[in-house]
């Protein structure tokens, strides 16, 4: 099928393959490069401070104010995405795919493993980033790496994580073919810049190898090469050679990055006819192959995930909410500059200037002297453009609508009285929109990320581990042993966001509802269990500490008894204190 591996000359010249996996970044690349001028230009509107740094700079208007009505939806999105996605502190769940036994033990291991993992980690932090990306973007894209973080001291060595960690890629910085069936099976690679430094260490900790070593002989050699030859000299290079963000050979070759393009996918073999399955390549400076291995992940794919706002057929990279609105908004700045520029000709109008006239200076209680048939006036401009006002306003709201984000998000309601229920079906209509990117995001990246993350740990996971476990119950955390035996069974994660944030919100609101009825007709009260609506409250607020069978009775007669007790010792006190006659 069309998009699901690359072809390569021959796997056995390394530096062959090197420069073919270079080639396939710098045509994939090309080919979006419409589609990253437009996220440029975006990106220009969402951070300007006014519209010199826009495309509206070439506007002949003496005012550069732009409104900010871009940035203020872009805010309110990543606001209520995240909102949505993290309702509260225990937002995951992880579901048993099969039988086996304590399977409520392993379910608490799981979950607790992974809780430890995503506060030290801060995932949340680098779900917030990835957030800005779908919405800036409309696409965002994340892996998943295993962490050993530690540091040497005089004591010995001090670790500071140890685990799986999500990583953000930027849209920039990952490019694909985008005609495959699915992200998943798309041949993908991913571009970053380390120091020589940092590749340095990578070597000696991660592929510490003799051939590793005669790589990085040949990088620096190269570099030696190219700095010693002179300013002026010609250097007739492969296109593969040339690295993005660099001017010039020489000057990449004079700094002190590496570049790393690391090709996911499947490679087809053209002199020997193999065909090699989910392979890892890891290329640097688009010369050397530096690794070529198999993908270790237990999924069978690349640790990499993927979600497009908007998706289109047979195009894998997604529009985002704010790109059909550049225009919009450059419509926005330009009638707000029209309309200043307006006002500022009626404070400081145009004069015109006919017949003879001596020079004068324009200013309060003037003379102007003016021979025959001169004459001096205003030229008034055409006040029309003052009602520009109505204009802005209706874009503006229409901004709103077209994004996604419905004015209710903000907490403004719309003109009329209504019943609850009439504002409950209305605030449901106009968020579902909002509710259905939301719930795709969570159902296609976040829930994948997750399950990486638990496969990452099972598959790397050497000692067995303490972890902090919260009880509600009694309130109180604790600390848990984790092994990797734990981790094993077959399941699930789940985080419970936003596809169960507004189907809680509407089931609350109903009980609330139901209880309203319970409490005014008696009849059908008798008919509706008072306990089970108590503990379905409970359950859909998240707090199932609350309910207990009888617990109100229970707490009363503790009241009481505290009361009596209470009361008793007052009166012994007092009689204590007639017998001593004070």
């Amino acid at each position: 099928m069309v998009g699901k591996n690359i072809d390569i000359t021959t796997v056995v010249d390394q530096d062959r393959m090197a420069a073919e996996i270079s080639e396939y970044w710098r045509l994939w690349d090309s080919q979006r490069s419409t589609k990253i001028q437009e996220w440029k230009e975006l990106r220009n509107f969402l951070y300007a401070t006014d519209t010199k740094t826009t495309s509206n700079n070439l506007l002949p208007w003496s005012n550069t104010t732009t409104t900010p009505k871009l940035t203020q939806i872009y805010d309110n999105l990543h606001a209520n995405y995240f909102a949505a996605l993290f309702p509260r502190r225990e937002w995951l769940r992880w579901v048993a795919m099969g039988k086996g036994e304590n399977l409520e033990e392993k379910k608490k291991a799981v979950e607790s493993y992974m809780s430890s993992k995503l506060r030290a980690s801060k995932f949340e932090d680098v779900a917030s980033q990835l957030l800005l990306d779908y919405i800036s973007y409309g696409n965002c894209f994340a892996s998943v790496e295993w962490v050993n973080d530690y540091s040497i001291k005089d004591s010995g060595y001090v670790n500071h994580y140890t685990g799986p960690r999500v990583v953000r890629i930027s849209p920039f910085d990952i490019v694909f073919d985008p005609t495959a069936p699915s992200f998943r099976e798309t041949p993908k690679v991913v571009r970053s810049l380390v120091t020589l430094g940092e590749f340095r260490r990578r070597i000696d900790t991660e592929n510490d190898s003799e051939y590793a070593e005669a790589v990085f002989g040949k990088m620096m050699s190269a570099r030696a090469a190219v700095n010693d030859s002179g300013s002026n000299t010609t250097f007739n290079k492969s296109e593969g050679f040339v690295a993005d963000g660099f001017g010039s050979i020489q000057q990449y070759y004079g700094s002190n990055y590496v570049e790393v393009l690391t090709f996911y996918g499947d490679i087809y073999d053209q002199d020997s006819g193999k065909y090699l399955s989910d392979r890892i390549v890891t290329v640097v400076d688009r010369a050397y192959v530096i690794q070529s291995i198999e993908n270790p992940s237990w999924l069978g794919s690349a640790p990499i995930q993927h979600a497009g706002w908007r998706l289109r057929p047979d195009n894998l990279w997604a529009m985002g909410p704010l790109d059909n609105l550049v225009g919009l908004q450059y419509r926005i700045d330009h009638l707000e500059n029209l309309k200043a520029d307006v006002f500022d000709q009626i404070a400081y109008p145009i004069l015109k200037i006919k017949g003879e006239v001596e020079d004068f200076e324009f200013q309060p209680a003037e003379r102007i002297y003016i021979g025959e048939e001169g004459d001096v006036g205003y030229l008034a401009p055409d006040t029309t453009a003052l009602n520009a006002d109505f204009q802005i306003s209706e874009l503006e709201r229409r901004m709103e609508e077209m994004s996604g984000a419905p004015k209710s998000a903000m907490g403004i309601r719309t003109p009329g009285e209504k019943t609850a229920f009439e504002v409950s079906t209305l605030n449901t209509a106009a968020n579902r929109i909002f509710e259905h990117r939301t719930a795709h995001l969570e159902r296609v990246f976040i829930e994948p990320l997750l399950n990486t993350m638990l496969e990452a740990g099972r598959r790397n996971m050497i000692n067995a581990e303490s972890v902090k476990v919260f009880d509600p119950e009694i309130g109180l955390e604790f600390f848990q042993e984790v092994t990797k035996a734990d981790l094993q069974q077959e399941g699930i994660l789940m985080p419970l966001g936003a596809r169960h944030f507004a189907e809680r919100a509407r089931r609350v609101q109903n009980i609330n509802n139901l209880y309203q009825i319970k409490a005014s007709d008696p009849q059908v009260g008798a008919h509706i269990s008072g306990k089970r609506m108590a503990q379905l409250i409970t359950e859909e607020l998240g707090e199932e500490g609350l309910f207990g069978e009888n617990v109100a009775i229970e707490e009363q007669f503790e009241t009481l008894r505290r009361q009596q007790d209470l009361e008793a010792n007052m009166e012994e006190e007092l009689a204590n204190q007639q017998e001593l006659g004070v």
